[in-house]
């Protein structure tokens, strides 16, 4: 075989590879909105970006094997290779490979939360004692401050008349000077 044809040949089964590349990554694509739900504007932003990376790839590609020319066997090639992937492996991959993430996810996930539940429920007891013991302690000490401020109360008045009886004594003592003229 010559040259020639040896390279279109190369170049036909690269176009034919890039085609179940490209859904190969789709399907991956796929896969995670399986596992994650998105919403439409997600979605389109998802595919807008993933296919203007997949232009940027089959230019690069067409660049390398075939100086930037378009061929129509090469898009022909990897709408064949997109297709027959599509068709043969694609709808088992994404099944299983989804299955097998979520159900990876949730084995994990399940303790991890059953962990963090018993750690919170421990957390919530702790706030509890905590809190009944500073309830118990308030009331207690807003008996304490009762009888403090009573016994304060009395002590007051015992030297309010302390004070009025040495008063009293003074006056007598020393008579009280008359203010009228």
């Amino acid at each position: 075989m010559s040259q020639d044809i040896l390279m279109e040949v190369n170049f036909f089964l690269n176009s034919l590879l890039i085609g179940v590349v490209i859904t190969f990554v789709y399907d991956w694509l796929l896969i995670l909105r399986k596992c994650i739900r998105h919403n439409i504007g997600i979605i389109s932003l998802e595919d807008i970006i993933f296919w203007a990376a997949c232009a940027l790839g089959v230019f690069f590609m067409l660049h390398r094997e075939n100086n930037g020319i378009l061929r129509w066997f090469a898009v022909l090639a990897a709408a064949i290779g997109m297709w027959a992937y599509k068709k043969a492996i694609s709808p088992i991959f994404v099944s299983v490979m989804s299955n097998i993430i979520v159900k990876t996810v949730s084995f994990l996930v399940k303790p991890i939360l059953f962990i963090c539940r018993q750690i919170l429920r421990i957390i919530r007891k702790i706030i509890l004692f905590i809190r009944l013991k500073c309830f118990i302690l308030l009331k207690k000490l807003k008996k304490v401050l009762k009888i403090i401020i009573k016994m304060l109360t009395l002590r007051l008045r015992v030297i309010k008349i302390y004070l009025c009886k040495q008063e009293s004594l003074l006056k007598e003592r020393y008579g009280e000077k008359s203010r009228n003229p």
